[in-house]
């Protein structure tokens, strides 16, 4: 009966039954057991045996135990129970209700919250409390839904929303916060940034210069937005950075691009940039190049072939070409041909070719490539050479001369490339060995070939043969042995008078194959017994001078004599002319005796040695050139065979 009394006795108290906490506070609780208690123990709301943790402790002291919450959160609010247990396993139990509230309380308030220009903004203020609060939101002092623009609204998650916000919502506005159950109030000032993209202005877009001309340009960019915008600039999707080329100013709002060459045509890009995005314009600089060549080269080509020359010209705008030919100022254009359609000219995008078909001799020389633009024009000059096979320009092909008479037979060689020219007689290549009397030598393009005829084997056929890379070519030249000269006959004298005479005759019907080259008179006056000779200009017309007074002349007197002078053009130019061959013949039905034509032989050589040189005694001059007066040297007209003699004597 006393043990039941005891256990009877036995009874658990708490020192709180009502506790009211706030979210993040700590509590304890005390429990005491009155009896013998063998244990205390506590249980959290779930029923629980409540073992000691860090944030929850449980400490048993006697006949008290101790509940310990520490940062005490909503998920801890209920019922707690304190059972005590004596040693017959009876227990008592006492309760203690734990209500947690939550204070207001702003989580994740950012300020200053930025928003775009033109978008829908909400604006967040994350504020709770248990019981759950009453929001609002003022600005300046005024709820904001009681301003009568319908862009702002409060959400049910009690953020605002701002629709389409500009620039002007910018400001301060309060997120506060309400508990009426218990009079608490809280609030949190959020700043309102509204960012406006970048609006870049230029005011000139399109930009012209020349190259090579050191020109400097330079390009404005001016941007516009919130915050401020950065600016750069990009060129063929590069930044572009300052240096020698480029000069930045005013925070990169303009951009100088100095020295301008070609390369620095096309855009440039500005680009400005903020926290709202960006916006870029494009500047175009055209460059203008002056013309310049950049290809063309001097060509070659053979006669008969074809060519193409060509000229390629580089400059902004585009150039057009234009040929000259040098030699006789014929230009070409592009599309045109020449009437013998062996020239034309096509072209595009600064190239042009000129293409000759047939080529001839005379289309060789200078061509001038001219590339003009209406920024300026650049001329350059090549040169057409065109080979052709050796060509024989001497008409010229057959020579006279005699025994003992050396003279030169040219073979006059145009070729390109230069030939190399030989003389042969049959297969035998001249000079050989044995051949004294045949030399060869060059004088230019010309290839001589001296011959002393010393027998008549020597007189024939020679052959001149050239080659070069395009060809061989070969000419035949005939070296015929001279005759002598027929005499001039009909000699009779049609008229006298006291100052002039005058006689005619025929001409020789053979020159024997050397030109004539003047007649001869000899006059023998009454008082003297020597003969005087007196000769023509020439084999024309022929005028004799120098008759003195009182020379004898009688129309029934064979007292003129002709006398026809033979010599050889060559040995002009080689200055070793032998004696003329002189022949003498009396014209009136007589012919001299052997002694006669030898005595006047003999001074025909004393008058051609008489200064001492070899030149010939007359001028060579073929029938169609006018005379020289061999005293003052002025012209006179050749005379015909009717030969007047002046100074004569009177007849009685």
């Amino acid at each position: 009966l006393l043990k039941y009394f005891f256990s009877a006795l036995l009874q658990v108290t708490i020192s709180l039954s009502k506790v009211e906490l706030s979210v993040g506070e700590s509590k304890f609780f005390t429990c005491t057991a009155i009896g013998e208690p063998e244990s205390i123990d506590w249980y959290n709301p779930q029923g629980e045996k409540i073992i000691s943790t860090q944030r929850v402790v449980v400490q048993k002291e006697g006949v008290r135990s101790r509940l310990t919450i520490y940062n005490a959160n909503i998920e801890d609010a209920g019922i707690y129970r304190c059972q005590a247990t004596d040693a017959k396993g009876q227990t008592q139990e006492a309760t203690v209700v734990l209500e947690i509230y939550q204070k207001l309380t702003f989580r994740e308030v950012v300020s200053p919250q930025e928003f775009k220009q033109g978008e829908d903004a909400e604006v967040v203020c994350r504020v709770s409390s248990s019981p759950a609060p009453v929001v609002s939101w003022l600005y300046h002092n005024e709820e904001v839904t009681a301003i009568s623009d319908n862009r702002f609204a409060m959400l049910a998650n009690n953020n605002l929303q701002i629709l389409n916000i500009n620039k002007s919502d910018e400001g301060i506005y309060r997120c506060e916060g309400r508990v009426e159950a218990r009079g608490e109030i809280d609030f949190r000032d959020i700043i309102i940034i509204v960012n406006v993209p970048p609006a870049i202005t230029m005011p000139q877009k399109s930009f012209n210069a020349t190259a090579e001309r050191g020109e400097e340009m330079t390009f404005s960019c001016r941007a516009s937005g919130s915050p401020e915008p950065t600016i750069s600039w990009y060129r063929n999707g590069k930044f572009v950075e300052e240096n020698e080329k480029y000069l930045l100013k005013g925070s990169n709002t303009e951009l100088t691009v100095r020295n301008i060459i070609n390369s620095d045509g096309g855009p440039y890009v500005c680009r400005a940039t903020n926290k709202a995005g960006e916006d870029e314009k494009q500047a175009f600089l055209q460059v203008f190049v002056q013309p310049h060549i950049i290809q063309l080269k001097n060509e070659t080509t053979y006669e008969n072939g074809q060519v193409t020359l060509i000229c390629e010209a580089e400059g902004e705008p585009i150039p057009e070409i234009t040929w000259k030919r040098a030699v006789d100022g014929i230009t070409f254009s592009e599309g045109d041909k020449s009437p013998d359609g062996r020239v034309e000219v096509k072209g595009q995008h600064g190239r042009s070719s000129l293409h000759i078909r047939d080529v001839k001799l005379s289309d060789s020389g200078r061509y001038d490539c001219e590339a003009a633009s209406r920024i300026g024009g650049h001329q350059k000059s090549m040169y057409l050479d065109i080979e052709y096979a050796p060509k024989f320009i001497s008409n010229q092909t057959i020579y006279y001369s005699w025994e003992g008479n050396p003279i030169n037979i040219s073979c006059d060689v145009k070729s390109n490339p230069p030939a190399s020219v030989h003389w042969r007689r049959e297969k035998l290549v001249l000079p050989a060995k044995n051949t004294t009397n045949l030399k060869t030598y060059s004088s230019g393009r010309k290839v001589i070939l001296e011959i002393a005829p010393t027998s008549d084997n020597d007189f024939g056929r020679y052959n001149c043969t050239a080659t070069n890379r395009i060809g061989t070519r070969f000419q035949e030249y005939i070296l015929a042995l001279a005759d002598v000269p027929s005499s001039p006959y009909g000699v009779k004298i049609i008229e006298l008078s006291q100052t002039t005479a005058k006689i005619s005759f025929n001409k020789p019907d053979s020159h024997g194959g050397v030109p004539i080259h003047h007649y001869q008179v000899d006059v023998k006056e009454v008082a003297s017994e020597t003969w005087k000779i007196v000769r023509s200009h020439g084999v024309q017309n022929t005028l004799f001078n120098g008759l003195g007074l009182g020379a004898v002349i009688g129309l029934g007197v064979a007292a003129l004599l002709l006398i026809l002078v033979v010599t050889d053009v060559s040995c002009f130019f080689i200055r070793q002319c032998g004696l003329l061959m002189c022949i003498t013949r009396r014209m009136c039905g007589k012919k001299s005796g052997s002694s006669g034509k030898s005595k006047e032989l003999e001074e025909g050589k004393a008058a051609y040695l008489k200064d001492g040189s070899k030149e010939p005694i007359v001028e060579m001059r073929t029938e169609d050139e006018r005379i020289t007066n061999h005293e003052d040297g002025s012209p006179v007209n050749e005379p015909n065979e009717t030969t007047p003699l002046t100074e004569p004597e009177y007849v009685d």
